[in-house]
């Protein structure tokens, strides 16, 4: 059988149930990326759907990934074009019987998918598979999906309790025959429609996207510094790149997996130091993982005015306000300062992302759907179930029992008490 691997958010090949499989169950393997133009136009806001931050780091995660499949004799084809001109081609001229992929379930990653099945003749085998969870669906404690909790804390509990995270897939490889050399090549950032730009020095994030930079940093953050052991005290912070774990970046565009994450920290407590610090990464991943399901269980809905919860707000779209906002001119010097970091790196603290956010939607009760849509140009760690079931969580119309709104003048004094991070990034702005 001759196979087709088609990634998506899933760019790696360790950890990897696409590549694996497709490795043990076919004597041909090839694989293909499709970078879709529409995903660099402008928006209805007057903003491009992936800006430049995004846009570098995926291509330098691609350019590795091309590199590690050929290790293991996979060629990748990646391409400038949408996946519904592409694909279907591609598996009639190369006679293609079995194509494998991760399982997507927000629209529009839907309505391609089905562009693709609809254009494609002859008999394909679609192979999909769940691989962006911590806690495989299968295994959480749930019989269906509407028993799903609309609060964390209770699916925290109940999968701790009584799931558990299957082994890490070890890195296929197929016989150095299946290989050959790829026709086109990577796109470049002005192939894109982007200058090319240095990382500011101010950056939390100086990395770079790919496997190796990926699992490079969990072995810098966990064993080189051991600054997992301190986690929890830190992850608060705001300046530099060690505050937190930041491999979000990374989990974003599927170059690393949580099992593997997980299964990193698990030998840093057998090995190094076990303690509530440990834990709390494990607890950002079922974070991750709660707002996965939410959208599998709630669908559209996370992205419907409303939010999950229906809730009819009167909500404001006001383009001075979003200048401002944007820009770093609001009355919240705390707000600018965060807002002045995602315009100039692609990145923000999960600590001012509530900020902002709260400041946007609570305090000047403007349209939520816009400040997520422009989280999800900006940032290098966008990932479309993160960013809005944290909306919506933040808005009051998402898994927040509470409904709170921040003050923000008590947060600064609080996670920025000397000001350091609002002068780094307003004195010269």
């Amino acid at each position: 059988m001759k196979a087709l691997v088609w990634f998506t958010h899933d760019l790696r090949t360790h950890d990897q149930v696409s590549v694996s499989k497709a490795c043990a169950e076919n004597h041909s393997v090839q694989a293909v990326y499709c970078l879709d133009p529409s995903w660099f136009e402008y928006t209805e806001f007057g903003f491009k759907r992936t800006e430049k931050y995004r846009a570098k780091f995926l291509l330098e995660t691609l350019t590795e990934l091309k590199s590690s499949l050929k290790k293991i004799h996979i060629p990748l084809e990646v391409v400038f074009q949408k996946p519904e001109d592409f694909i279907p081609s591609f598996i009639e001229q190369n006679a293609i019987n079995r194509v494998y992929k991760m399982t997507e379930w927000t629209f529009e990653e839907q309505k391609v998918f089905e562009q693709v099945r609809k254009k494609t003749t002859g008999q394909i085998q679609w192979m999909q598979n769940y691989d962006q969870f911590l806690f495989h669906p299968e295994d959480i404690p749930f019989k269906n999906l509407a028993q799903l909790p609309e609060v964390f804390t209770e699916f925290r509990k109940k999968t701790e309790q009584l799931s558990r995270v299957r082994a890490v897939w070890p890195e296929p490889k197929m016989p150095a025959e299946n290989y050959r050399e790829p026709q086109g090549k990577i796109p470049s950032l002005t192939d894109l429609g982007f200058e090319d730009f240095e990382t500011h020095p101010n950056s939390a994030v100086p990395f770079q996207g790919g496997q190796n930079h990926a699992l490079n940093r969990l072995n810098h953050y966990l064993f080189e510094t051991q600054n997992l052991a301190r986690y929890k005290q830190t992850r608060n912070g705001l300046i530099g790149a060690d505050y937190s774990s930041k491999l979000s970046l990374w989990l974003a565009n599927g170059s690393i997996s949580a099992r593997t994450i997980y299964e990193a920290v698990q030998k840093f407590e057998r090995t190094v130091t076990k303690n509530e610090d440990t834990y709390w990464l494990i607890f950002e991943l079922i974070w991750r993982d709660y707002f996965k399901y939410i959208s599998l269980k709630h669908q559209n809905k996370i992205f419907y005015l409303g939010g999950i919860l229906g809730r009819d707000y009167t909500w404001k779209q006001t383009p001075e306000k979003f200048k401002q906002w944007t820009q770093g001119k609001t009355s919240e010097p705390f707000v600018n300062a965060n807002m002045m970091e995602l315009r100039k790196t692609g990145f923000m603290s999960n600590r001012g992302r509530q900020n902002v956010a709260s400041f946007w939607a609570k305090q000047w009760q403007e349209d939520w759907r816009i400040g997520a849509a422009y989280f999800e140009s900006m940032l290098i760690d966008y990932d479309v179930h993160s960013n809005y079931g944290n909306w919506i969580y933040n808005a009051g119309v998402g898994n927040d029992p509470r409904d709170r709104m921040f003050n923000i003048k008590r947060q600064a004094e609080m996670y920025d008490p000397q000001q350091a991070y609002q002068k780094l990034w307003l004195q010269n702005s």
